[in-house]
């Protein structure tokens, strides 16, 4: 422990001043498995029209300069990648990366009784005589229960819209909305822990047993005897018609339209959003990329 020090202007709604010290550690270095977190855009500034026509353009741009490239890329995995830096590039010009902003429930006249209460604590650092630290150290006391109280009263107004904005969303039948407003309501929840039984209803706590009982536990699901009389299916007299040709520019359009916004990207990062802005310029790109999955 190096360089320890007392912070006697901290406010931290206590008699005790803060410590401040320098600890010197050595860390065992920890092994990640190197994967990163996905980086969510602001899909959210597509509802503005204004927005909406440049994420539009730029794209266009983009796919018009991309063109000429993906004639001349011989691999799929080529056109795949180049179809995503458009789309990915195009998000992080125009929309940016979505920022958290939790919603700011404490009040001003709340934030102003904290810098009061502040403020008494450094009286009573600065007090000279016993009877003036004592006087002083009673009206923080009563500062504090003030900030306490107004805190208290801030949350249970936050939680009162939450609680309105829910039950509207219900009747409207906005489930985004109604989950999003939920899931603030419940805050954090944690599963408790299940122990994992043998067949005797017994708790495994060694990890290799509990990992033989899981392999135990799945081939008495799925290996099953065979049945005793099992159908006798006749093969059909023609072949049916299958449809071998490539996706047609129709069909990939239903299906971007039918991408249900809100949801959460997948691996390659590419929001619905970004999928929908421009239906026409989207089709083209990967009516390009799965014709060439099609001939391969």
């Amino acid at each position: 422990m190096e360089d320890m020090r007392t912070r006697r202007g901290a406010d931290i709604a206590s008699d005790h001043h803060l410590v401040v010290a320098n600890l010197k550690l050595k860390l065992k270095k920890n092994w990640t498995s190197g994967q990163t977190a996905l980086q969510r855009f602001n899909t959210a500034l597509l509802r503005d029209t204004n927005k909406l026509n440049e994420f539009k353009i730029t794209l266009n741009n983009r796919f018009q300069a991309l063109q000429d490239l993906l004639k001349e890329e011989e691999t799929t995995q080529d056109k795949r990648k180049g179809i995503k830096e458009v789309l990915i590039s195009t998000c992080q010009e125009v929309l940016g990366l979505k920022k958290h902003h939790h919603k700011e429930w404490i009040s001003i006249e709340t934030l102003d009784k904290i810098k009061e209460r502040k403020n008494k604590k450094t009286a009573i650092n600065n007090r000279r005589t016993r009877i003036e630290k004592v006087q002083a150290q009673a009206e923080y006391i009563e500062a504090n229960k003030q900030v306490k109280k107004s805190i208290r009263a801030d949350k249970k107004k936050y939680e009162k819209e939450l609680a309105t904005t829910t039950e509207k969303a219900a009747r409207e039948g906005n489930m985004k909305q109604l989950y999003d407003a939920t899931k603030k309501l419940a805050e954090r929840y944690s599963k408790p822990e299940r122990p994992v039984k043998d067949k005797e209803g017994r708790p495994i706590t060694e990890i290799q047993q509990q990992r033989n009982r899981w392999v135990e536990y799945f081939e008495e699901l799925l290996n099953k005897p065979a049945p005793m009389n099992p159908p006798d299916i006749e093969a059909a007299h023609t072949d049916l018609p299958m449809y071998i040709n490539p996706p047609t520019t129709e069909e990939i359009r239903m299906a971007i339209r039918q991408i249900k916004r809100g949801k959460a990207a997948g691996p390659d990062n590419i929001p619905a959003e970004a999928l929908k802005s421009d239906i026409v310029v989207t089709t083209n790109m990967l009516h390009l990329l799965f014709k060439k999955i099609w001939e391969e």
